[in-house]
């Protein structure tokens, strides 16, 4: 099996169980990092990637306060898990198990580290739901 594949009855694409989808953004979400799959999966280049802001990424079925969730818990926690249905570049779509990290190196500068894997189906069933009753609310 290749390790991203296009269901051939929607617009979703999958990656394979064992990846990890990484990137890395400066302070400011723009996007400093991002490792092969990140951008197979995505559908751009590596150059297309570099330098854009992440929310490129943002598939407009996501609803606005998942996102306040994710920043309201990096800044208190330091870290934020959840499922996210990311917007690839042609308008199709994949759903990754996302983790974020807040960095701080020794200069005191911050950095996020995003690291995916894939969810379960029954977590992306159970999001499909909320997300839409969620963004039906905005």
């Amino acid at each position: 099996m290749n390790v991203i594949y296009k269901d051939t009855n929607s617009d979703e694409w999958y990656f394979a169980n064992n990846s990890y989808i990484l990137s890395e953004t400066d302070d400011k979400g723009i996007i400093t990092y991002a490792n092969d799959i990140f951008c197979e999966i995505a559908g751009y280049t590596l150059k297309e990637l570099m330098g854009e802001p992440h929310n490129i990424l943002r598939h407009p079925e996501m609803p606005k306060i998942a996102f306040k969730g994710l920043w309201d818990d990096v800044q208190k926690k330091g870290f934020w898990t959840g499922i996210v249905k990311n917007l690839r570049k042609d308008g199709a779509y994949y759903w990754v198990h996302a983790t974020v990290l807040r960095r701080i190196n020794l200069k005191g500068n911050v950095s996020y580290l995003s690291i995916r894997t894939t969810p379960l189906r029954a977590d992306v069933e159970a999001c499909t739901t909320l997300y839409k009753e969620l963004k039906d609310k905005e």
